[in-house]
């Protein structure tokens, strides 16, 4: 009688490194998510003047002031989904990378944006973040695709 038990792709180490840079890259959003919420003022002086940062945050509607958290958890989940080789990955980056473009739709359009933050430096990095999240996105999907996470 012989195994017909099929047996799974052997992922390479590449993947591991990805998932491994990607639970560090998101690790720090939720940090910087986290630190902002608890309004932990001394992490914010590294943007500026901490009232004034949290006086605009403040005064984004809810709807981007949802789709903030939703950006930054759902890329931890997709993160932590591809530690554990869950298929579900692809799902929760793709959930994440709404909730950054819609979050950073609003920041980008805002016109009350606090001179100490319009800056170059401040307009790349959410291009940056969103651009990561697409490729991790596009990563986990090409990892199910190869039949790497179930």
């Amino acid at each position: 009688m012989s195994d017909t038990t099929a047996t799974e792709p052997r992922v390479p180490v590449t993947y591991w490194i990805v998932a491994i840079a990607s639970i560090l890259w998101n690790a720090f959003g939720a940090y910087d998510y986290l630190m902002t919420r608890m309004r932990n003022f001394d992490y914010l002086k590294m943007a500026g003047d901490p009232r004034t940062l949290l006086a605009w945050i403040d005064s984004f509607p809810l709807w981007a002031q949802i789709l903030w958290p939703v950006g930054v958890w759902f890329s931890v989940i997709g993160s932590l989904l591809l530690l554990i080789r869950s298929r579900f990955a692809p799902t929760a980056f793709l959930v994440s990378l709404i909730g950054a473009l819609g979050s950073f739709g609003y920041q980008f359009g805002a016109s009350n944006i606090p001179a100490a933050l319009d800056t170059t430096a401040n307009k790349v990095i959410p291009l940056v973040i969103v651009a990561l999240i697409v490729f991790f996105w596009w990563y986990a999907k090409r990892a199910v695709a190869r039949g790497w996470l179930s």
